[in-house]
């Protein structure tokens, strides 16, 4: 049974998809076709940003995969929140607008990724962004769809914590995604008037009104059909057939983009035929290179009321804060929580920072069915960012709709949690700082009896998680490279007319947070396809070019 035919087809409308659908959809004689298997963007806890627990939470927009039991977390699962939505997990995410460390990209360019150096890469950054804060410059935009700022008004607890690491000799970032993105600061939101932004509600939603894009919810693919090595359709899992004219983009996310491929043929031979699956194109690399950022908590207890929190002595001030909210906006929970943050060398003898520390300014959740904490404190989650570990993504079956299994081996590598450890003892350090004394707070986890590395680790391997960043699935690399699933067109080897736009290109993480490499990726996808001639490299100041010694590739 057909249900259509369309010029493109896009695979999953999350940030990368979303952006790429819209882009297409600029020419008006072609139409496009988006595949989403969740449902519509409707529910006010996506919209209002200090309700990201609450939108994590819901599983009518969360897959909620876990892992197989880590060896390396103690044998646990570990949650993989995955976005079932229009904006994918851009949707629920918390809102962070980060790009990463400009040697990054160059670090790709080295794995064989030719046209994807810092200077290449970000013009498009650029021509995506609305900055509130900073002035039009090569690294800023002002014209671009998506809204980014830092929250008004942020708790005073970022300024004890930004004190602190001065205290501590750290240095103060002006810009997180300036020339040089290492020091303590204020951090910027995917936020506009106080409601998230996403590629989804703006790009996709402005797009449609042209008319030729059409949108399918509640669209779970069954595969992608290949006929004399070229993907002409997708058939969904109702069995309808969607045809495409010219090229089908798989943007179903470091998960499902490989789980889609394996489930069309499309992977590690010896792995598809133990599903009974046929091999169409035997590419070893589909599902393997799978990685993410490692965390582990500091928490502190309170019972000073200046920290986001509910209890009957901050009520009259959390009342008021709502109808604040209703009436203008702004306020608290007009934030994401994430106000302030640090990325710092956990070792001096290092050459760029190798752990965000997240301040949170409030207590941790413990109750996972109450999306607010219950009582005050503060905390910080060091993030350890480049990860040598690395894992798979495999089919359960070769039904569609089961998950798939995940395993990322995550701490696998012994030197992947010596970050942390520093890192924990630097935010013990913090805590202990002028700046906090006056809070009282006394430290809820790890607690004061880990005092040895030996302690510090069993702590970090019983409690971390991951901040749900996964990359590298379905990694980009050049002919060289036998596990390479795409090349820097982000064409998949040996099939014809598909792509791969989403955070399963990169070949290794950026040092941060994902969402803002993912539009970036998906730009240049929508350039590629419409043969557009790549946008100029940015010329960058001397001073940043001294600093990394940035490369300029010429584009694949």
């Amino acid at each position: 049974m057909t249900a259509g035919e369309f010029d493109y087809i896009v695979i999953g409308a999350g940030s990368a998809g979303a952006c790429v659908a819209a882009r297409l959809g600029e020419d008006s004689s072609k139409t496009v076709c988006v595949l989403e298997a969740g449902g519509h963007d409707s529910h006010p806890f996506i919209h209002l940003p200090s309700f990201v627990a609450a939108a994590i939470g819901r599983k009518e927009t969360n897959w909620r995969f876990e892992t197989v039991p880590q060896a390396g977390m103690a044998g646990r699962r570990i949650g993989v929140p995955r976005g079932k939505v229009l904006g994918g997990s851009g949707a629920i995410n918390g809102m962070v607008y980060f790009r990463g460390h400009p040697t990054d990209y160059d670090d790709w360019v080295d794995a064989g990724c030719k046209g994807w150096s810092y200077a290449e890469v970000l013009p498009y950054f650029t021509r995506t962004e609305h900055n509130e804060d900073y002035p039009e410059s090569v690294f800023h935009g002002k014209s671009g769809p998506i809204n980014a700022k830092m929250v008004e008004g942020p708790n005073q607890l970022n300024y004890d914590f930004m004190d602190a690491l001065a205290s501590l000799q750290f240095k103060a970032c002006p810009d997180f995604n300036g020339p040089d993105p290492e020091g303590y600061g204020r951090r910027q939101g995917l936020i506009r008037d106080g409601r998230r932004e996403t590629t989804a509600k703006n790009m996709l939603r402005p797009a449609m009104a042209r008319g030729n894009i059409h949108v399918q919810t509640d669209a779970q693919v069954a595969r992608i059909v290949v006929e004399n090595g070229r993907a002409v359709a997708v058939e969904l899992a109702d069995g309808r057939l969607v045809r495409a004219r010219h090229e089908i983009v798989l943007s179903a996310g470091t998960v499902q983009t490989p789980q889609i491929l394996m489930l069309s043929g499309i992977g590690p031979a010896a792995h598809l035929k133990e599903h009974g699956i046929e091999v169409v194109a035997d590419l070893p690399g589909v599902g393997g290179n799978y990685h993410d950022h490692v965390a582990s908590p500091m928490h502190m207890e309170t019972d000073d009321i200046t920290s986001y929190g509910i209890s009957p002595w901050a009520m009259p001030r959390n009342v008021f804060w709502f109808f604040y909210y209703l009436a203008t906006r702004k306020g608290p929970l007009a934030g994401n929580v994430f106000e302030s943050v640090a990325f710092l060398r956990t070792d001096p003898s290092l050459a760029k920072p190798d752990v965000q520390f997240v301040f949170q300014p409030a207590k941790r959740l413990t109750n996972p069915k109450v999306p607010f904490p219950i009582g005050h404190g503060f905390g910080i989650s060091p993030v350890a960012l480049y990860p040598k570990s690395r894992g798979t993504v495999r089919l359960a079956s070769a039904e569609p709709t089961a998950a798939p299994l995940i395993d990322p081996n995550l701490l696998k590598e012994p030197e992947d949690i010596l970050p942390l450890i520093r890192a924990l003892k630097i935010a013990r350090a913090a805590f202990a700082a002028p700046s906090f004394a006056r809070y009282k707070a006394t430290e809820a986890a790890p607690g004061p009896q880990c005092d040895s590395d030996a302690e510090w680790d069993a702590y970090i391997r019983e409690t971390g998680y991951t901040v749900h960043h996964p990359v590298g699935t379905a990694k980009m690399g050049d002919a060289k490279d036998p596990l390479a699933v795409v090349d820097p067109q982000l064409r998949v080897r040996g099939i014809a007319g598909l792509r791969v736009a989403d955070a399963s290109v990169m070949p290794s993480v950026i040092g941060g947070n994902t969402n803002a490499p993912c539009v970036m990726i998906g730009e240049r996808c929508a350039d590629f396809i419409l043969g557009k001639a790549p946008l100029p490299a940015a010329e960058l100041p001397p001073e940043s070019v001294a600093r990394y010694k940035p490369k300029t590739t010429k584009a694949a």
